[in-house]
């Protein structure tokens, strides 16, 4: 058996089950693996091993007397910094922001504490989430442990590295624009966005959604099977829906799949990374499935409009606080934001009007397709130090445009890996559904996962 850090969660569970593991040796196992990689990987935020212990010891007891207390009973999890839990402050990853202890768990928290998982530390974001780097005013650095040079990716940016580096089965992630699946992407993961309202998350907005980052599809489906219960508190949330989450069989015979190489917008995408998407294609049409191309969707003009009214939103947080406060923020952010106020409020009004604009022509850019593949970023990983790949506050997103799409559509899409650059790089392969169709998107996923080019071991402490 590998070690218990390398184990899926499924596997712990029947290990528990069957009594050849316990909680307790899981989390002792994970907590040492994480003392011997995060001096490097600076991954985590506010992590507490003695609760984490002492929630083992009770789940031990629970599974010697063979009643589990939920789904994920004794299973170690990691939860973005963003995602409240109780007690703990939620810096958003910025030094700006007062640490004042959450008074409550937001509903993904809330959902997997009652399902018996073992939460052991919240991972870490860059300020705001507008980023996708492990860069930060508030948390170290976080890199990424395929090669710790090179970014893990944002905004879940500690997710990502945690998951790579085997810091336990489960995290969770959000996504506004790609931030689950770039760092999926680029940590060679498998994460989910999933439909807007899908999983409950409080404060919801447009487009923000929570998620699954696994090594293994099914993992990401236990997850969702957990996390995609009703919570009042969001009021966006979709109402609740008996999905066979877990039931991941099917065939892609007949499936009309297009295949988007080109976003029509942002940087170009690498030859590396073309070939292995255009490989991944190559399976499904082998299998079955009917694979033609998808023209290129946005364009610069509608990207502009639609970052216009990101940097005027992120403005009207900055511009309330303080000077002294201010200056705590990242200078990239503060100097991206603060081009809002070159902006009339007409300007922004027809960036925030690009969302509709963006949903209108995902759907009709979808409607002969029941799939879309596309590569999750044009690039491979970065070097760790950026805050984008530009590394231009003027142009920040030019390597979400694959992504940010079906944010604003409310699709689901997924980002699994389906190959490495000559580097030993993970290259990452989106899986987009129609709207609603979260388990088909989950359902694609398990069956490429098992067709897939060999993978390579996780990355081990160095």
């Amino acid at each position: 058996m590998p070690a218990p850090h390398d184990l899926t969660a499924l596997e712990l569970l029947k290990a528990y089950k069957s009594k050849k593991l316990s909680p307790v040796d899981v989390v002792d196992d994970v907590v040492a693996h994480i003392a011997a990689w995060e001096p490097k990987l600076k991954a985590l935020y506010a992590p507490d091993f003695d609760a984490a212990r002492t929630a083992a010891k009770a789940a031990a007891t629970r599974w010697k007397k063979g009643k589990p207390v939920g789904p994920l009973d004794g299973v170690p999890i990691t939860i973005k910094e963003n995602i409240a839990s109780k007690g703990v402050p939620v810096p958003l990853g910025t030094a700006a922001t007062a640490l004042v202890p959450a008074a409550a768990d937001a509903p993904p928290t809330a959902r997997v504490r009652d399902a018996g998982a073992i939460i052991l530390a919240k991972t870490t974001m860059p300020d705001f989430g507008m980023l996708s780097s492990g860069l930060s005013s508030f948390h170290p650095l976080t890199r990424n442990p395929w090669d710790l040079t090179k970014n893990p990716g944002g905004s879940s940016a500690g997710a990502g590295a945690a998951a790579a580096a085997g810091y336990g089965p489960l995290h969770i992630g959000t996504d506004i624009g790609g931030s689950i699946r770039l760092p999926a992407s680029w940590c060679g993961l498998f994460g989910l966005k999933p439909s807007l309202g899908r999983i409950p998350i409080d404060p919801p907005y447009v487009g923000r959604v929570a998620g699954p980052m696994t090594r293994t599809v099914q993992d990401s489906a236990l997850l969702m099977s957990v996390l995609a219960q009703p919570d009042g508190r969001d009021h966006m949330s979709l109402p609740p829906a008996k999905i066979k989450w877990t039931k991941l069989d099917g065939d892609v015979k007949g499936l009309k799949i297009g295949l988007q190489l080109d976003a029509g917008y942002g940087l170009p995408v690498d030859p590396e990374v073309q070939a292995a998407v255009e490989a991944a294609a190559k399976l499904f049409a082998k299998a079955g499935a009917k694979i033609a191309p998808m023209k290129p969707i946005l364009t610069r003009d509608i990207f502009d409009g639609l970052d216009d009214f990101w940097r005027t939103r992120a403005w009207d947080d900055i511009v309330r606080l303080s000077p002294e406060t201010r200056a705590k923020i990242l200078p990239f952010i503060t100097n991206w934001a603060r081009k809002a106020l070159g902006l009339s409020s007409v300007d922004v009004i027809r960036g925030f009007n690009r969302i509709m604009e963006m949903r209108k022509l995902a759907a009709a850019a979808c409607a002969p397709f029941d799939y879309v593949l596309s590569p999750t970023a044009p690039i491979a990983a970065f070097p760790a130090e950026l805050p984008c790949p530009t590394n231009d506050s003027s142009r920040p997103l030019e390597h979400v445009g694959f992504t940010v799409l079906w944010n604003m559509s409310e699709q689901p899409a997924a980002s699994i890996n389906c190959g490495y650059t000559t580097a030993g790089l993970p290259i990452g392969l989106q899986i987009v559904g129609q709207r609603f169709d979260d388990l088909g998107v989950l359902q694609l996923s398990y069956w490429y996962e098992s067709r897939r080019p060999a993978q390579r071991p996780w990355p081990a402490p160095h």
